[in-house]
């Protein structure tokens, strides 16, 4: 069968890949950015430098005429933002590359078991079994009495809740509006939503340090656009699985820049996860239903 332009694969799979390298290029800048900025005030130069991007959506904005209802909706979300991105950052400081990035694929698992929870998705009883996997995944990586699970796995465990939050009122709202608006009103409500958590505890930051945050918001911006060309090119049952190779990047990028070494127990917990998704994803597809199960870079920042 000749592709054609709505189904491009190989296309999908080189923008996904794009995508997972940006992704992974952001959680090194944050890593290297170290500790002496609090977390929040992270995510909010982050945010707030990263509003110059969305200078051409301007006119989109003052076009769209958005119901009292969608207002709240968009501002929940930003509010549920506001709380991943924050305890991301908090956790990518903290402990391993690999280890963030393995629990963050966590939120599409979060995702499966909010659309049944609260969008009405049926739950059968193998998609059950997969999540169940997937929380044995968290608990090999977490191994609770082997190892001390410190407050950035914790973090990342609430985080990974809060982007699976954000992720299905993304969705809920695509369906109403223009992507264009979600995306800004994404970055508008999390700027807010941060600002007085930064003000709390202000660090004044070294020109250094607002410049590998500026670069953040640049990847993190890039990384969706090329996300959105991967959505664009091909189905996600086909960039899925280009979207785990970021565990391989993280895992490599921590031993060869940060000197973290590798730990089978992440590998193999994430490694889980990862499988738990497919087969989630799979199923989604086969049964030619709405896809609920995002690719892992979607429910990011």
């Amino acid at each position: 069968m000749n592709e054609t332009p709505s189904y491009q694969p190989v296309k999908g799979v080189i923008w996904m890949l794009v995508t997972g390298l940006l992704f992974v290029a952001v959680t090194a800048l944050v890593k290297y950015n170290g500790t002496r900025i609090p977390a929040a005030e992270s995510a909010f130069l982050r945010y707030a430098m990263g509003l110059i991007f969305l200078i051409p959506l301007i006119k989109i904005m003052r076009q769209a005429h958005l119901t009292p209802r969608q207002h709240k909706l968009f501002w929940f979300r930003g509010l549920a933002h506001t709380g991943g991105v924050t305890l991301w950052f908090y956790a990518m400081a903290r402990i391993p590359i690999a280890d963030v990035t393995a629990m963050n694929y966590l939120s599409p698992i979060y995702v499966t078991l909010g659309a049944a929870l609260f969008l009405g998705e049926k739950l059968a009883f193998r998609r059950i079994m997969a999540v169940v996997a997937a929380l044995v995944g968290a608990l090999i990586i977490l191994r609770p009495g082997f190892r001390e699970v410190g407050p950035g796995h914790l973090a990342m465990l609430f985080a990974a809740v809060f982007f699976a939050t954000s992720y299905l009122l993304a969705k809920l709202m695509a369906d109403e509006t223009n992507p264009a608006i979600v995306v800004t009103m994404l970055s508008i409500t999390v700027t807010v939503g941060l600002a007085p958590l930064a003000l709390a505890n202000w660090v004044t930051p070294t020109a250094g340090e607002l410049g590998v945050l500026f670069a953040v918001a640049a990847l993190a911006t890039a990384g969706h656009y090329t996300m959105s060309m991967a959505f664009a090119a091909a189905p996600v049952t086909v960039t899925q699985p280009v979207s785990f190779l970021q565990l391989v990047w993280a895992v490599a990028l921590g031993a060869v820049v940060f000197n973290e070494g590798v730990d089978p127990w992440v590998v193999l917990g994430g490694s889980v996860i990862i499988g738990s998704i497919a087969f989630i994803t799979m199923r989604e597809a086969a049964l030619k239903r709405k896809m609920r199960t995002p690719a892992v870079p979607a429910t990011k920042f």
